[in-house]
C-alpha cells in the first residue's frame, strides 16, 4: 500500500458522514429564518437615515438560509462537501460594496448561516445580540461636528482681513483652505465650525468687500 492509498484511507476514515434527520433540518431552517429576519430589521433600522437598498437587505436574509443549507449538505456527504468547495471557489462577486457597514452585515449574515448549519443555535443567537448591542452603542456615540466650507467672493483682496475677523468671532477653529486672486477680485475658501450659521453668513455678506458668500456642509471625514 502506497502513501496515496494510506492518505486516502486515513482521510476517508477521518470524515464521518452524518445522517441528518428531517427534524434537525426543519429546526435549522426555522432558527435561521428567524435570525435572518432579525438581521433584515436591524439593517432597515440602521439605514433609515441614509440610502436604503431593499434588494440588498432581502439578499442578506436569503444568504443566511442558503449558507445554512450548504453547511447541512456538506455535513451529510464527503462528495458533496468536496463538490461545494470546488463550486464555490469559482464564484466571483463583482458588486462593489459602497458602505463599510454593508460589508459588516454581509459577513454577519454568512456567519449566522454557518453557525446555524452547524447546529450551534445558542452561539448564533448570542452573536446576533452582541453584534446588535455593539453596533447600536457605537452608532449612538457622540461624534465631533463636521467642519463647513465658507466660500467668499471679494471685490478686493484687501477685504480678507475683514472676513477673517468675522470668522474668528463665530468660529474658534478655522483654516484658510485656498486663496484665488484674479483681476476681478479674490475668492477664498475657509474651513469653519459654527453653530449660528444664519447669523454668521449674514454678517459676512454684509461686509462691503463681499460680493457673494456660501456656507457649504459636507459628509466627509471629521478632522480633529
Amino acid at each position: 500500500m502506497g502513501f496515496q492509498d494510506v492518505f486516502k484511507k486515513s482521510f476517508l476514515e477521518g470524515f464521518t458522514s452524518m445522517d441528518i434527520s428531517a427534524g434537525r433540518i426543519m429546526a435549522t431552517f426555522a432558527v435561521t429564518c428567524i435570525l435572518a429576519c432579525y438581521i433584515f430589521l436591524i439593517y432597515r433600522l440602521m439605514t433609515r437615515k441614509s440610502f436604503y437598498s431593499k434588494g440588498f437587505n432581502v439578499s442578506l436574509a436569503a444568504l443566511s438560509v442558503i449558507t445554512a443549507a450548504i453547511i447541512l449538505a456538506m455535513q451529510s456527504n464527503l462528495v458533496i462537501s468536496l463538490g461545494m468547495v470546488g463550486a464555490l471557489s469559482i464564484v466571483r462577486f463583482r458588486t462593489a460594496i459602497k458602505d463599510p457597514m454593508d460589508l459588516v452585515f454581509l459577513f454577519w449574515s454568512i456567519s449566522v448561516g454557518i453557525i446555524c448549519g452547524a447546529g450551534l443555535f445558542e452561539v448564533a443567537l448570542l452573536t446576533c445580540l452582541v453584534v446588535t448591542v455593539l453596533i447600536l452603542l457605537l452608532e449612538n456615540l457622540p461624534a465631533s461636528r463636521a467642519p463647513m466650507m465658507l466660500v467668499v467672493n471679494l471685490a478686493d483682496a484687501q477685504g480678507e482681513d475683514s472676513v477673517l475677523d468675522v470668522v474668528e468671532k463665530y468660529s474658534r477653529f478655522h483654516k484658510v483652505k485656498s486663496r484665488n486672486i484674479t483681476g476681478a477680485g479674490m475668492d477664498m475658501v475657509v474651513e469653519v465650525r459654527v453653530k449660528a450659521e444664519s447669523a454668521f453668513v449674514k454678517e459676512v455678506s454684509g461686509l462691503s468687500e463681499v460680493q457673494a458668500v456660501s456656507l457649504i456642509a459636507h459628509d466627509g471625514e471629521v478632522t480633529f
